[in-house]
């Protein structure tokens, strides 16, 4: 059975990006994205209400401060106590989950998506020479539980963030960070352990 590009899109395939059923979704997003900046901060039951069609799945008291930019928003999957700081950016081509008492500062860029790097691998023209996708391809990111990721960090396609692990503001983690670490850099780096979390 031929796969839809959705499908192929979550599998980390090459995809059409310009597909009606994932156009569809990223418009939907966008209009969400749109009353959420515009509600009253203070009506949680509104935020809340937004936020649980916007999201693929949410734990309790989660704050995200708008704005927030998502291409999808239907693959990101937040757990218990997550707070997301100002312009965000979530490009949630495939699944971006982040566990429990975890915090992401202001400017964070997330990407679970990228490009070819050869152009003729990347650059399509349609039948009609109208505009036309990149050619895109995808990975999962994966952030655990109590973990702080510093404002201006940049987190791409693939990587995942274990429990316990801050990440210092302004890094740009290229390679997968594992549990109970200072790190910081470009690229990141681990500088220090550091004691786990307290249950």
């Amino acid at each position: 059975m031929k796969k839809t590009e959705k499908e192929k899109m979550l599998a980390g395939e090459l995809y059409d990006a310009g597909d009606k059923e994932l156009i569809t979704r990223w418009h939907l997003a966008k209009k969400l994205m749109k009353e959420y900046y515009a509600a009253d901060t203070s009506n949680r039951a509104l935020l809340d209400s937004i936020l649980d069609e916007l999201l693929g799945s949410r734990g309790e008291n989660v704050w995200i401060t708008a704005p927030f930019y998502v291409d999808y928003g239907e693959n990101i999957h937040l757990g218990n106590n997550v707070e997301i700081n100002m312009n965000c950016v979530f490009l949630d081509c495939n699944k971006i989950t982040i566990g429990d008492n975890s915090g992401i500062g202001p400017n964070t860029q997330i990407y679970a998506v990228t490009h070819p790097v050869m152009p003729s691998e990347r650059l399509t023209m349609s039948e009609d020479g109208s505009f036309s996708f990149w050619k895109s391809y995808t990975a999962p990111v994966t952030i655990g539980s109590n973990v702080w990721i510093g404002g201006n960090s940049t987190i791409l396609p693939g990587m995942s963030i274990g429990d316990n692990t801050t990440i210092g503001a302004g890094s740009l983690v290229t390679k997968s960070i594992p549990a109970n670490c200072l790190a910081y850099g470009n690229p990141c780096k681990i500088v220090r352990e550091i004691p786990p979390a307290v249950p």
